[in-house]
C-alpha cells in the first residue's frame, strides 16, 4: 500500500517522475482522458441546460479498476495531469470517476518534470480549479454542437465522412480565401535599373539601385521609361551627393512559445506541426540518458507565453558568460502577448547544463533537431544584440537618383550561436560598400534594366498557417496541429511541395458552409469565442451562458438548410487507367490509407486497386517510371516501376534528372512494403 498516489496523463512522465520521488509513493498514468462525450451521439443533453453526458471510455476499464483500486489504498491521491485546461478537466473526470472530492488539496501542477518542480508543488497542492475545467467544458460543448449540428448536413446534401467544425472550417477558409486571391492576381509590370560602379581608390565595385529623379521616388512600369532614363544618363557622371554612416542593433528573438516553435521547426527541421508536437511531449516526458537516468529535458510545450523563470534566467547567464564572455550576456525580459493566456513559462531546457551535443547518441535523430533548436533559441534570447555598422549613399547621375547600401557585422552577439529563420536570407544577402567619400565621383562599368511582375501572395504553410491562426485569435497553442491534421485528413486540403492548396472538395465544402451558416464559419466568431472561453477560465463568465446565448440562433439556422439546401452533386476524378474486368475508366477515391483507383461500375462491377503516383524524372538505372509509395509510418520512398522484375532501383531520396546513380548505404524495406499494400488494397475493395 502507497503512502502517495501520484496520477499523470502518461507512461513515460510516470516513468520520468518515479526516478526522483522518494519514500512510499506509487505513480500511475491514467493514458490521457478517461472519460469523454460519446462517439455515437452529440452527447449533450439541450433540454436539461447542455448538461455533457460524459462516459467511460471504452476499453479503459481495465485502466480504471487499477486506479480505483490504487487510489482507495492511498492515504493521498495527488492529480499531476498537465498544467493547462485539458489537464485540469482530465483531473475533474479522475476525481469524479475515483470518487474523491474535488474540492480538497489533490491537484498538483508543474511547468517542468524536475525533481525541484515535482517536489514543491506535492507540497503545495490545491483545490481543481473549476474555472479552468469550465472553460474546457464550454469549449468541447461548443464544438460538439457545431459538429455534431452541421456534419449530418453535409452527409445529406453532400457525402457521408465530411466533418464542420468551429476551428478547422475557419482554417479551410483561410487557404480557400488565399486560393482565390491567387487566382484572381492580376501581375503588373515594373521595372528596375542597377549601375554596376566602381570605386577607383579601393579597386571596389559596388551596386546602386534606380530611386527616382530630382530627388523624388519614381516607379518604372514600362519599358519605354527605363529606355528614356538609360538614354539620359548614357553620358552622365556619377557623384556621391550624400553618405550616411550608423549602426543598427539586432535583438534575439524571444525563447519558444507553442506557436513560434512549430514554425521554426516546419522552416530549419522540415517538421510537419504533428511530428514537432510529438517530439516535443517525448522531450519533456523524458528521455533516457545515461548516468541520469530518466530526464525531462525542456518545459511544457503548449504554451503561449515568453515568460521565464528567474533561476532559468539566472542559469542562462551563467552559461553564456562561461562560454561566450561576459559581453555576449544581456539580461532581457520579453513581452507576452495581450491575449495570451501567460499559464506558463516560455518552452526552455529544464538543464542548461545539458547540452544537445553532450547527449546526441542518447537521443533520435529528431529529439537531437528539435532540442537543440529549443535549446539554442533559448541561450540566445539572453544574449547581447548583433551590431552592424550601416553606410547608405546617394549618387546622382544628371537629374536622377541611384541609392546604395551596405552593412558590415561589427559584433555577432547571439547571432553566434542561433539566426531566426525568417531572416537568415537578409543575413545570406549581407553586402558592404566601399569607403566612399561625399562629392566624389565613382565609375559607372555598365547599366542594367531588369523587368519583373508582381507576385501574388503566396499560400500558406502548415507554419504560415499557424501564425495566421495566432494572429486571428483562433484557436490556442493546443489545437493548431491537431486542426490541420484533420483538414488533411477530410482531404479539404492537401500538401504541395509544403504548401496548402485546397482540393475541390475543400472548395465545395467551404462555399457551402460559407452560405449557410456565415455567422458560425467565419473569423470573427471564432475569435469572439476564444475569448468568451478566456473569461470563462478567468471565472468572470457562466460556461452554460455562452452555449445558452449560441444555441438558440443556431438551431434555428440548422433547422432552415436542412429544408432548403439541395443535395450537391461531387465530380469524381477520372484517372487514365482503364477497369480489366469491364473497361471502364476507373476513378479516384479516398480511402482510410490515403487514395485508391476504383471502377465507377460498382455496384456490378466491384475492381480496386492501389493507386499509384509517379515522378517526372525516369529511373536513374533503367530509365522506367519512377513510382512514389508510402511506408507503414507513411514516409515517401521511390522505386522504379520495374522493381523487382528487371531493375532493383529503390530510394529515400527523390531522383533529379541526370544524377549519377550511386548505390545507397540504407534501402527502404520493400517486402514489408509489398505485405502492407496487399492487406490495404482488399480493405479499400470491401469498403467501395
Amino acid at each position: 500500500m502507497a503512502d502517495k498516489l501520484i496520477i499523470v496523463e502518461s507512461p513515460a512522465k510516470a516513468n520520468t517522475i518515479k526516478k526522483f520521488i522518494g519514500g512510499n509513493v506509487k505513480v500511475l498514468a491514467s493514458m490521457g482522458h478517461i472519460r469523454d462525450l460519446p462517439k455515437s451521439k452529440m452527447g449533450i443533453d439541450i433540454e436539461h441546460d447542455f448538461d455533457p453526458q460524459y462516459i467511460n471510455i471504452r476499453g479503459k476499464g481495465d485502466l480504471i479498476k487499477t486506479l480505483k483500486k490504487e487510489a482507495a489504498q492511498a492515504k493521498k491521491v495527488y492529480l499531476a495531469t498537465d498544467p493547462d485546461r485539458e489537464g485540469e478537466a482530465i483531473a475533474w473526470h479522475l476525481a469524479h470517476i475515483l470518487q474523491i472530492d474535488e474540492t480538497a488539496d489533490i491537484r498538483v501542477t508543474f511547468n517542468e518534470i524536475t525533481k525541484g518542480a515535482v517536489s514543491e508543488a506535492i507540497k503545495n497542492p490545491r483545490k481543481i480549479d473549476m474555472n479552468l475545467t469550465d472553460a474546457q467544458q464550454a469549449r468541447r460543448v461548443l464544438d460538439r454542437i457545431v459538429g455534431y449540428k452541421i456534419s449530418p448536413v453535409l452527409w445529406k446534401k453532400v457525402r457521408r465522412g465530411l466533418s464542420a467544425g468551429r476551428v478547422q472550417s475557419v482554417a479551410v477558409k483561410l487557404i480557400v480565401d488565399r486560393e482565390e486571391e491567387i487566382e484572381k492576381f492580376v501581375p503588373e509590370e515594373y521595372w528596375n535599373i542597377y549601375a554596376h560602379l566602381l570605386d577607383e581608390k579601393s579597386k571596389k565595385a559596388f551596386e546602386a539601385k534606380f530611386y527616382g529623379k530630382n530627388n523624388k521616388k519614381q516607379e518604372l512600369h514600362a519599358k519605354e521609361e527605363v529606355d528614356e532614363i538609360l538614354k539620359n544618363i548614357k553620358s552622365a557622371k556619377y557623384i556621391v551627393n550624400e553618405l550616411k554612416k550608423g549602426e543598427r542593433k539586432r535583438t534575439p528573438a524571444p525563447p519558444f512559445t507553442t506557436s513560434t516553435m512549430q514554425q521554426e521547426a516546419s522552416r530549419k527541421l522540415g517538421f510537419t506541426l504533428k511530428k514537432t508536437m510529438s517530439v516535443a511531449q517525448g522531450l519533456y516526458e523524458g528521455v533516457k540518458i545515461p548516468e541520469k537516468g530518466t530526464v525531462g529535458l525542456i518545459t511544457y510545450m503548449r504554451t503561449d507565453s515568453t515568460r521565464i523563470s528567474e533561476v532559468a534566467r539566472s542559469a542562462a547567464k551563467e552559461q553564456i558568460i562561461k562560454t561566450y564572455g561576459e559581453k555576449y550576456y544581456d539580461n532581457r525580459y520579453y513581452k507576452t502577448g495581450k491575449d495570451a493566456q501567460d499559464a506558463h513559462e516560455a518552452i526552455r531546457p529544464t538543464y542548461v547544463e545539458i547540452a544537445p551535443d553532450e547527449i546526441k547518441d542518447s537521443l533520435t535523430n529528431d529529439q537531437y533537431k528539435l532540442y537543440k533548436l529549443i535549446y539554442n533559441r533559448f541561450i540566445a534570447s539572453q544574449m547581447s544584440s548583433a551590431i552592424f555598422d550601416t553606410i547608405n549613399a546617394t549618387i546622382s547621375a544628371n537629374e536622377y537618383i541611384f541609392k546604395a547600401s551596405g552593412q558590415n557585422l561589427k559584433f555577432k552577439g547571439f547571432m553566434v550561436l542561433y539566426v531566426e529563420g525568417n531572416d537568415e536570407k537578409e543575413e545570406e544577402n549581407n553586402t558592404s560598400l566601399p569607403d566612399l567619400v561625399e562629392k566624389q565621383e565613382v565609375i559607372k562599368q555598365k547599366l542594367e534594366s531588369k523587368q519583373s511582375f508582381t507576385e501574388p501572395p503566396a499560400r500558406y504553410t502548415e507554419a504560415s498557417l499557424v501564425k495566421a491562426l495566432e494572429e486571428k485569435g483562433i484557436g490556442r497553442p493546443s489545437t493548431y496541429s491537431p486542426t490541420i491534421t484533420t483538414i488533411l485528413e477530410r482531404r479539404y486540403i492537401e500538401k504541395v511541395q509544403k504548401q496548402l492548396v485546397p482540393t475541390d472538395l475543400g472548395k465545395i465544402v467551404n462555399n457551402l458552409l460559407i452560405e449557410n451558416f456565415r455567422d458560425v464559419i467565419n473569423v470573427e466568431f471564432t475569435a469572439k469565442m476564444e475569448n468568451e472561453f478566456d473569461q470563462i477560465a478567468e471565472g468572470t463568465k457562466p460556461w452554460k451562458d455562452t452555449i445558452r446565448k449560441f444555441y438558440t440562433p443556431f438551431e434555428k439556422v440548422v433547422e432552415k438548410v436542412e429544408k432548403e439546401l439541395e443535395h450537391v452533386e461531387l465530380v469524381e476524378e477520372v484517372s487514365d487507367v482503364p477497369c480489366e474486368k469491364c473497361g471502364k475508366m476507373m476513378v479516384i477515391k479516398y480511402g482510410k490509407y490515403g487514395k485508391f483507383l476504383a471502377c465507377p461500375g460498382y455496384p456490378e462491377c466491384k475492381n480496386a486497386k492501389p493507386f499509384v503516383e509517379t515522378i517526372d524524372v525516369p529511373c536513374p538505372k533503367c530509365g522506367a517510371k519512377v513510382q512514389i509509395r508510402k511506408t507503414k509510418k507513411k514516409r515517401n520512398y521511390y522505386i522504379c516501376e520495374n522493381n523487382p522484375k528487371s531493375c532493383d532501383y529503390i530510394s529515400w531520396n527523390k531522383p533529379k534528372l541526370g544524377e549519377k546513380w550511386e548505390e545507397p548505404e540504407e534501402k527502404p524495406d520493400i517486402e514489408e512494403k509489398k505485405k502492407t499494400t496487399r492487406k490495404r488494397t482488399t480493405k479499400k475493395a470491401k469498403k467501395i
